[in-house]
């Protein structure tokens, strides 16, 4: 299996752009991945990439040979998804994210009872809340919460998921209750942000009497963790907006109490994102249908109450 891992090596180098990306999604090391690409480089008596201190370019027999590699790679991985589809022998591993919130809570739970059920299939769970490249990273499947309005990805719909605007009541006893959306401006409402690196400008999408309306909104916190936001609101640092799975426990205790309500935040949605590909692997699919009826239980009994 060197030569095919050889070949799997160059593919992701040539994919991500970069030696040590590639060493981080194939779980190795940059020395390994750079010796993998040179003994690959050896055996077919040409170079594949152009290399600098600063930059890694495939040269034209490299770009010849992905095209050829690529094919060489899919058709291995349909001859083993076919026999162990035969076999019901499912094994290996899948790399899974999740949005931090989500996968803490609804993920990551049913991850050890997937396991139980198919012992021989490693998970590889990654949480973020910044955006996700799902071909880039190498994912088998990325659960994505909100709206996707273009994806050549295969995009499964598990929830549709309303969303609050909610702060803690100590908040609104200092500053008021605001209305709606625009209280929330022109009053200089303290808005908890999430932002990551690359993240657009603050606004938040508010269903109006006119229809939907970006607000721009503001405050004095951010983070890259939806988790923290939901802290300081319960402490009455600012108002969030927050799928409303996510809050219901703190809503129906009183921690927490719906704002401008004149002007609900615009519904979202949780996806489960694959690559069209990867999706004839079985173990990628036994994984996306497991899920996706864990979670859409979990959701259903997080709103009404019941435990998740």
């Amino acid at each position: 299996m060197s030569y095919v891992n050889n070949i799997r090596m160059f593919v992701r180098v040539f994919e991500l752009g970069s030696m040590s990306a590639a060493a981080r999604d194939q779980r190795t090391s940059p020395a390994v991945a750079s010796s993998r690409i040179s003994d690959l480089e050896k055996h077919l008596g040409v170079r594949l990439f152009a290399r600098t201190t600063r930059t890694l370019q495939p040269t034209e027999n490299g770009r010849i040979f992905f095209e050829g590699a690529r094919k060489v790679l899919d058709a291995i991985d349909d001859a083993e998804s076919a026999v162990m589809d035969v076999t019901k022998n499912l094994r290996g591993t899948i790399f899974i994210s999740a949005p931090l919130g989500v996968g803490r809570r609804f993920i990551a739970p049913y991850v050890p009872a997937f396991k139980d059920v198919y012992p021989e299939i490693d998970v590889r769970l990654r949480l973020s809340d910044r955006t996700i490249d799902v071909t880039g990273e190498g994912l088998d499947i990325a659960f994505h919460l909100g709206i996707l309005e273009d994806s050549s990805l295969k995009v499964r719909l598990i929830a549709d998921c309303p969303r609050v605007l909610c702060a803690a009541p100590a908040y609104i006893t200092r500053r008021g209750m605001p209305a709606d959306g625009a209280a929330l401006v022109d009053d200089k409402h303290d808005c908890l942000n999430l932002r990551f690196p690359g993240a657009k400008e603050f606004q938040w999408t508010l269903q109006t009497p006119d229809g939907p309306r970006k607000f721009d909104i503001g405050g004095p916190f951010e983070s890259d963790d939806g988790d923290v936001l939901t802290g300081w609101a319960l402490d009455g640092r600012g108002v969030i907006l927050k799928p409303e799975f996510d809050v219901a426990d703190h809503l129906r205790s009183g921690a927490l109490v719906p704002v401008a309500v004149a002007t609900p935040p615009v519904p979202t949605q949780l996806s489960c994102l694959s690559q069209h590909r990867r999706l004839k692997d079985p173990k990628v699919r036994v994984f996306a249908d497991f899920m996706t009826a864990q979670v859409r239980e979990a959701m259903r009994k997080a709103l009404e109450g019941g435990v998740a």
